[in-house]
């Protein structure tokens, strides 16, 4: 499970935080508002537009999604959480639209099975289309004639909807791409697409700050409740990779025999290597690589490429990134370590690349509490036989 990166406090030339801006006023804030849903909403648009409508149904494996469900279970969300608690005169797109297009809500009401998404063939892409252009009207009327003494808390779920529907790109991108991988004609999504590319400068070891550290979110900006509350950790004396592991580095685990040495692994990923192996599908690689005469390819957004030593290794599970470590002869940082040094500016490559694993079980910080009402479902629940990978991807990983 995945937690938000959190950045620095930004702090202006003399290291001090700058002066709170100048308050908004209403009209302000609902055209900042009505901006951003647009171009949220335009970006997932974006995103599908590569795709057929065929391509749009399509469901790989169980746990992912098609791409049509994803469009229209954002969707959803804003009519469920947004319109029909706070414009009395919102009537339901669709009846049947509740029950195929909420994902875990339970308090929202029952939903078709997660496995069984790909078996809808109707409503239409082309419906669910439809269906956005219906809430998307009905959400910028919401945002710019809703009543004055309900804004803040339109804007505060408005806000929590948007960063919803940012993680849903990521996922349709991550299912399709998946989809594709499957399709032995190695379809391109995007010809322009590149890899993300890491940060050029000293590789190496740092020293992260030891002692006892504050973490969590420190109160400026969005927040997932799971970022919460801010609470201390203790920080030991240890050090941290500045830069992401390299394909190169990776290739040289694969060479050393990594995927065949069992005292590298912990005991359930080496019973996966087994079972892989048992399958037929021996596992030893990253998800995605092939070898073809001797060289490495990955399937990417943009087909079927070489792997380039350079770019930082993408697609490893918890289990081949702690044998890696291991490998290496070091260990994977704490989800606290990691956070620590990312805000002493210590890591390279921390956001904007991939994610990261951490050792750290997901958990709830000390104090937590899910919110109330189906919307404390978002987190919570989850928090057990997880863990933790902390930075941010490339927008299209």
């Amino acid at each position: 499970m995945a937690r938000t990166a959190i950045s620095p406090v930004p702090r202006d030339a003399a290291g001090k935080p700058p002066l709170a801006p100048k308050p908004l006023s209403l009209d302000e804030s609902r055209v900042i508002w009505r901006d951003a849903f647009r171009r949220v909403r335009a970006e997932t648009e974006s995103r599908a537009a590569h795709l057929s409508a065929e391509d749009q149904i399509v469901q790989s494996m169980a746990d992912a999604s098609p791409t049509k469900w994803h469009r229209a279970h954002v969707t959803w969300f804003f009519e469920q959480f947004l319109l029909v608690p706070n414009d009395p005169t919102y009537k339901i797109f669709d009846q049947r639209f509740p029950f195929l297009f909420n994902s875990y809500y339970v308090a929202a009401g029952p939903r078709h099975a997660r496995p069984q998404r790909g078996l809808i063939t109707r409503p239409n892409s082309e419906d669910v289309a439809g269906y956005r252009a219906y809430v998307d009207a009905a959400v910028e009327r919401l945002i710019e004639q809703g009543p004055a003494d309900k804004a803040e808390a339109v804007f505060s779920i408005l806000e929590i909807g948007l960063h919803h529907e940012q993680q849903h790109q990521e996922l349709l991108i991550t299912d399709i791409l998946h989809a594709f991988a499957q399709n032995p004609t190695d379809p391109v999504y995007d010809a322009g697409w590149q890899p993300p590319r890491a940060t050029h400068g000293p590789r190496g070891f740092v020293d992260v700050p030891a002692g006892i550290h504050p973490v969590g979110h420190e109160g400026t900006g969005f927040c997932f409740d799971n970022e919460t509350p801010r609470h201390d950790e203790l920080i030991p004396d240890v050090r941290i990779a500045r830069h992401l592991t390299s394909n190169a580095e990776w290739l040289a685990f694969i060479e050393a025999g990594g995927y065949a040495t069992p005292a590298l692994w912990l005991s359930d990923g080496w019973a996966a290597v087994q079972a892989q192996n048992l399958n037929g599908q021996a596992w030893l690689a990253p998800g995605y690589w092939r070898q073809n005469d001797g060289a490495w390819f990955a399937m990417t957004l943009a087909g079927l490429q070489p792997v380039d030593p350079a770019t930082p290794v993408t697609h490893i599970s918890y289990y081949e990134a702690d044998a890696f470590a291991r490998f290496a002869g070091k260990h994977l940082p704490s989800e606290a370590e990691w956070e620590v040094a990312a805000r002493a500016g210590l890591l390279a490559d921390a956001f904007g690349v991939a994610w990261q694993w951490t050792r750290s079980a997901y958990l709830p910080y000390p104090g937590y509490r899910a919110a109330a009402g189906a919307l404390g479902e978002y987190n919570g629940k989850f928090m057990v036989s997880q863990m933790v990978l902390r930075g941010s991807p490339n927008s299209f990983e």
